[in-house]
């Protein structure tokens, strides 16, 4: 039994039910259905025919049926003006295939009449979020390969006698004439009278999407210089289209399968964020929590955090407390707040949006602003980095070890290579997407945040100088101290660098070519500060006896572990891995301290890891005082 035979059952069972079912169901799932099936006549119709002759007469008859399916579909729709244009437009499909005109006719006439329908009753084919692919292959992984095989050719072991077969998705013909909505929707609908299943009550919508997404990768190719696409294009148009059009036909299927997130500007992007946070309560409020939260997420990755570097350099404290208003929302649905808790929230964060976007509209950057703006980011992103390099370079001075200082110089060096890298991928390769960037920016912090805490208790451990020595015959020649000391430096600019860029970025933007300048001039001048000041530091540690500049680098190190802890669960709670639970408390962005219990728990166990560590350290040289005895 083909494809056409099992999907036909599938639509013959409510109409064989009573069409009378149909009038009184909901009305967008029968436009939806509709929709659907035209979407499958466009995709297998052109098989069935050549040159005016029956390729398949069953596969033909079955066209034949299903576009009475179709009629009594379009039929039962709620009247409007436009649903006789619409049965007109089915009849009219129906003769072209009773005459057997070419496939790619009839199919295009199906994706106009398909267009038209989504037009009249409101149908959106375009995702709120994009797709992410990379989302998308587990779930394949999951639901689809045992039937599908890994590679999408159909021949899972699950499928190994199934009839009719699990779809080849690697067919390119085929795939060539199904949109990304067609893909999404046969997801959630399924194949009734086969064992494709509807996984519309497994994945949520952006699931469906991701997986969509995924799929539709198995017919793609990386392409370098690509057209750019709208997402209502990759999602509503097919590859056969976009070629019939005469359009970069190679460049639409790389971008469906890996969609990009749409340059867009201050106002569009705050928009979106209030669009889809209504959607986020629309979803909650029908029941479904796990995409209303997933939608609160993605309204404050794919906008308001775009605008947050920008609405930093007009007014840090508007920004802060937009912030904490979406945040607060999203927790008020985490938590299972009632429907009218979460819309007070909701209209909350909405109010703080407005002045964030009424900022952002007046905002206009002077020179000296964006000179300003430039010499902060640099100088408050490079001092947290430049104090712990110059620590560590002093230090290891200090001790004649010019070998480990070597590895510290090589740290940093790869940290700005590596920093170099990642603005050049998320710029001209791949869309690094705000999950994946807060992701990155929290785990280097918590990272980064662990290794400061044990080289600060290290260095303190070794404050003695017989303590020094032993442990320069011991392990630091033997290369393990070096390397240590390496990916300390690595870590420790790399996490700086990535901030760095992400506001640099904005605030070229924002500038304007003809506030470039102050722009440079900006940086030129943080940078210039900066190496004053690691100049200073480093001098002036020279002159320190060794005990007191090993305490003073252990409590520094510590200090800034602290910060790293915070700015790192901030991050996480940002990507929405972490839920936010504020507290009656101040904020302090230099220190990494933010008025939320998660926050300063993390903050509270660096703390007590300090506590622990130092405490370990002071018994062990009590006991070595008492041996000394």
């Amino acid at each position: 039994m083909s494809r056409i035979r099992s999907l036909l059952s599938w639509l013959l069972l409510p109409v064989l039910a009573g069409s009378s079912l149909l009038a009184v169901g909901e009305p967008l799932d029968g436009a939806a259905q509709a929709l659907h099936l035209l979407g499958y006549i466009g995709a297998d119709y052109p098989a069935t025919v050549s040159a005016g002759q029956i390729v398949d007469s069953g596969e033909y008859q079955e066209q034949l049926e299903f576009l009475g399916v179709l009629q009594g579909l379009v039929v039962a729709l709620p009247a409007r003006a436009e649903r006789s244009e619409l049965e007109q437009g089915v009849s009219a499909l129906r003769d072209a295939v009773t005459q057997r005109q070419p496939g790619e006719q009839v199919a295009a006439e199906a994706r106009r009449l398909g267009a038209r329908l989504a037009e009249v009753y409101a149908i959106s084919q375009s995702p709120v979020l994009t797709p992410d692919p990379e989302r998308g292959a587990p779930l394949y992984a999951q639901h689809c390969s045992v039937c599908h095989g890994d590679s999408g050719a159909g021949d899972g072991p699950a499928g190994i006698g199934m009839e009719p077969a699990p779809a080849n998705l690697r067919d390119g013909a085929r795939l060539d004439r199904l949109s990304l909505y067609d893909l999404y929707n046969t997801v959630g609908l399924g194949i009734e009278g086969t064992d494709m299943p509807a996984f519309a009550d497994q994945l949520d919508e952006r699931q469906r999407w991701d997986l969509a997404s995924y799929i539709a990768g198995f017919t793609a190719a990386a392409v370098q210089g690509k057209a750019a696409f709208s997402m209502a294009d990759l999602a509503g148009r097919t590859p056969a289209e976009v070629a019939a059009a005469g359009g970069d036909v190679a460049a639409f299927r790389a971008q469906r399968a890996k969609p990009q997130i749409e340059q867009r500007g201050p106002q569009q992007l705050i928009g979106y964020t209030r669009d889809t946070l209504e959607r986020s309560l629309a979803a909650y409020r029908s029941g479904d929590h796990e995409q209303a939260y997933d939608l609160s997420v993605g309204a404050y990755l794919e906008g308001f955090e775009l605008v947050e570097s920008a609405l930093d350099n007009l007014d840090a404290a508007q920004r802060k407390t937009t912030e904490k208003a979406l945040m607060a929302y999203r927790q008020a649905l985490q938590d299972g707040a009632s429907v009218a808790q979460a819309a007070q929230a909701l209209e909350l964060a909405k109010a703080e949006l407005g002045k964030s976007a009424a900022l952002l509209e007046e905002g206009a950057m002077d020179d000296s602003l964006s000179f300003f703006a430039s010499l902060l980011i640099l100088l408050r992103e490079g001092l947290e980095a430049i104090l712990v390099l110059a620590a560590i370079l002093a230090f290891l001075r200090n001790t004649g070890q010019q070998q480990a200082v070597r590895s510290v110089h090589i740290g940093w060096g790869l940290a700005l290579l590596a920093g170099v890298a990642t603005w050049a991928v998320a710029a001209y390769l791949i869309d690094i997407s705000g999950a994946q960037r807060e992701l990155l920016e929290g785990a280097t912090a918590l990272f980064a945040s662990v290794v400061l805490l044990w080289v600060g208790v290290w260095m303190h451990d070794r404050r003695h100088a017989a303590a020094w020595q032993d442990y320069i015959k011991s392990s630091l020649v033997g290369g393990g101290g070096r390397f240590g000391f390496a990916v300390l430096a690595f870590f420790s600019v790399y996490r700086e660098l990535f901030e760095v860029i992400l506001f640099y970025e904005t605030l070229w933007l924002q500038a304007g070519p003809a506030g470039h300048g102050a722009v440079l001039a900006g940086a030129a001048a943080a940078l210039v500060l900066l190496i004053g000041l690691a100049w200073v530091i480093l001098r002036g540690s020279r002159k320190l006896p060794l005990t007191t500049f090993f305490g003073i680098n252990a409590v520094l190190l510590c200090v800034l572990s602290v910060v790293f802890a915070g700015h790192g669960v901030a991050a996480l709670q940002e990507a929405g891995v972490l839920g936010t639970r504020p507290v009656a408390f101040f904020d302090f962005d230099w220190l990494g301290i933010h008025a939320d219990a998660w926050s300063l728990s993390a903050q509270g166990l660096a703390l007590a890891g300090i506590a622990l560590l130092y405490g370990r350290s002071l018994l062990g040289e009590r006991r070595r005082l008492a041996e000394q005895r």
